[in-house]
């Protein structure tokens, strides 16, 4: 006999059950994640193995009658030595049943279909790019810097010779015209002349420029990535919501996690699918996709089997929440010498990379590149450093400003014999136009002593 060396092995008979891309058949033949980590724990540990698949296509839960249903249900009543399947380890079927370690981890999620999702944009959609702190810190950078245009304007000699004679374009009406001329892109009068105005505009140009690509570029990200049309972000969403139906697998874990749990919000979840169970649970993993796709129906399940259907049909798409962090393990029965084998070669697997193989090879889609990441409003440390550089511009166009009035004091104050200092507040006070007030006050005090 040529098998010979394999009649000695032993055979293990092995439950399953037909989920995409766990096991399928294909050409009269099983094919899928789990049956490759099948041959690859009977090539580790050398045994040989027969597989069926699970006769009531359940996953195991407890029925009225108090016996075990499902692929559980075959382990104990030793219909099969082993269950390799989606399987998710519960303290329920540890108690019955003996788990190896976990073969993929997974946890709670939301199925939804696109189109059920979307929502008219809201009349105020173009402010959506920026985070409300941003357009805030935008507005008092734009007053600050028109206000900083203003007095530079004011005390910058280059800008304005002679206060008394003379007209200042610069006013705070003009330099709030000339900031928002910036922020467009488009070139306003009056033109500045001095160094220091030059420098305070430029900067603003700078910095309208960077923050304009920045806008335009999240702007073209929300338009396409569609994320602000996604209403239903977490669970509670789901639950305040009333044009989805919601529900889950008959008599898997994710039922009774929400049967179990003690949040609120998980126990207005279980109430809803307890109250409509023979509307909403669905029998079948196929059965729930094909109601996403054809009705208003949410499913809640397996968050690592919503990625492959949201992977495979491009128009599902699964919610950002994930909760009940689990894992899919393999079920023996309790005392089994097989258990600690088939866990140590599921961890050794792990560490050599085959089961990031499987998972690369078995999740692969058409639709994958096609995927794109969520979107969020671009929030103010995004654009710190050029809110920085925007600060210190101001600041090197104020101190160029007062450099270049000192300096004219300077030259005045020597050819009128008078204080530097003295000239220097004089000429502030008239380009600010606060002398006036001062001689009033200096000729109320006059009077008084008189």
């Amino acid at each position: 006999d040529s098998r010979g060396p394999e009649e000695a092995l032993p055979t293990l008979t092995v439950t399953t059950i037909l989920e995409d891309p766990y096991v399928m058949v294909r050409s009269a033949e099983l094919e899928g994640y789990c049956i490759d980590l099948l041959k690859a724990l009977a090539a580790m540990l050398r045994f040989r193995y027969r597989v069926k698949v699970v006769g009531d296509g359940q996953y195991g839960a407890i029925a009225p009658s108090g016996n075990w249903t499902g692929m559980i249900g075959e382990v104990l009543r030793r219909e099969a030595d082993i269950a390799v399947a989606p399987l998710t380890v519960t303290s329920a079927r540890e108690e019955v049943v003996s788990f190896t370690t976990p073969f993929l981890q997974t946890g709670i999620g939301i199925l939804l279909r696109k189109e059920t999702l979307s929502q008219e944009m809201s009349f105020f959609h173009f402010l959506a790019p920026f985070s409300k702190e941003t357009w805030t810190g935008l507005l008092f950078a734009y007053v600050l810097t028109c206000f900083c245009l203003f007095l530079v304007a004011r005390l910058s000699p280059c800008e304005w010779n002679e206060p008394k004679n003379e007209e200042n374009h610069f006013t705070f009406l003009n330099s709030l015209w000339f900031g928002a001329g910036a922020l467009a892109l488009q070139g306003v009068t009056p033109r500045p002349k001095a160094l220091s105005v030059r420098v305070v505009a430029a900067v603003w140009w700078l910095f309208t420029i960077a923050l304009l690509a920045a806008y335009i570029a999240n702007f073209t990200a929300l338009l396409s990535s569609g994320s602000e049309q996604l209403p239903i972000q977490t669970f509670e969403d789901l639950v305040k919501q009333r044009k989805l139906e919601f529900g889950t697998l008959e008599g898997s874990s994710t039922f009774y996690f929400f049967k179990n749990s003690k949040n609120p919000i998980h126990q207005m979840i279980y109430e809803y699918m307890d109250k409509r169970r023979d509307h909403v649970l669905v029998k079948t993993y196929q059965e729930a996709v094909q109601r996403v796709m054809e009705s208003n129906y949410a499913f809640i399940g397996e968050s690592i089997s919503q990625d492959l259907a949201a992977a495979r049909h491009c128009n599902l798409i699964r919610a950002p929440e994930v909760i009940g962090a689990r894992g899919f393990g393999i079920a023996t029965t309790q005392a089994s010498p097989w258990t600690k084998q088939l866990s140590v070669a599921v961890l050794k697997l792990r560490e050599s990379g085959d089961l990031d193989y499987l998972r690369n090879k078995w999740w692969e889609s058409s639709c994958l590149h096609r995927s794109r990441e969520r979107w969020s409003p671009l929030q103010p440390q995004a654009l710190g450093g050029l809110f920085l550089t925007l600060a210190v511009g101001l600041a090197l166009g104020v101190i160029a400003a007062v450099a270049e009035l000192s300096n004219k004091s300077r030259r005045a104050a020597g050819h009128a014999k008078k204080s530097c200092c003295a000239v220097f507040t004089e000429e502030i006070c008239s380009r600010l136009h606060i002398k006036k007030n001062t001689r009033q006050s200096q000729e109320t005090s006059g009077r008084a002593n008189a």
